[in-house]
């Protein structure tokens, strides 16, 4: 068991680190996206809730490792690279946007949100997937960026560094998932549905386009 003194010096130490960490992912993932907006929808419906916040919250940790491990030096070296999955990415996300706005213009699409039939667990996770690896704003933010600062740390605290931002990660996707159930008594009114896939449908729409923008650029 570590002395008092001993303890006192680690967290003196590893504090600095895991505060930056922590601010740091908070900042990144708190902008509205589609991974985000996927898990509020999947906790409105209180439909695979868990297994969507473990998913997003251990890729993002895992990537957040491979970035701190090195990879962010790597990657920076193949822009073709970023610039095929910009391509991808808004490929699949303009898709998704086009499948909110269809939900939003059907006249009883809403009605069934909360009510129609379930997908299935492989189903939700396939989609949560393919959301998260193909938006080249993930490996941007977690493996370059969180990467690059968590690379940069005192020697000894890159973990603790790991720490602050993975554990921000999994609080932001568990508070969002979860939390989401206090806004059921709203989203039970099918014009409140109609919005939110409205927004979803503008937001992704420019999502895809800045990607491709930013692919055509490079």
């Amino acid at each position: 068991m570590q002395e008092p003194s001993a303890f006192l010096a680690t967290l003196t130490t590893a504090l600095p680190s895991v505060m930056t960490g922590l601010t740091l992912s908070l900042s990144l993932i708190m902008a509205i996206g589609a991974q985000n907006t996927f898990v509020l929808r999947q906790g409105l419906r209180r439909e695979h809730v868990a297994a969507v916040v473990a998913v997003c919250a251990l890729l993002d940790i895992t990537l957040m490792t491979i970035g701190v491990s090195g990879l962010a030096a790597t990657l920076g070296n193949y822009p073709r690279a970023l610039n095929a999955l910009a391509l991808a990415g808004a490929a699949v996300v303009g898709w998704y946007g086009l499948s909110a706005l269809r939900r939003a213009l059907a006249p009883h699409a809403m009605h069934a949100q909360l009510q129609g039939a379930p997908q299935t667990l492989r189903k939700t996770v396939i989609q949560v997937l393919t959301i998260s690896l193909l938006n080249p704003h993930v490996y941007l933010d977690t493996v370059i960026l969180v990467g690059a600062v968590g690379a940069k740390q005192a020697a000894g605290t890159q973990g603790w560094f790991l720490v602050g931002a993975g554990g921000a990660s999994a609080l932001w996707f568990i508070t969002l998932g979860f939390g989401a159930r206090l806004l059921s008594p709203l989203f039970e009114r099918p014009v409140a549905w109609r919005v939110l896939d409205l927004l979803v449908a503008a937001m992704m729409g420019h999502i895809a386009y800045s990607l491709w923008s930013q692919a055509t650029v490079l």
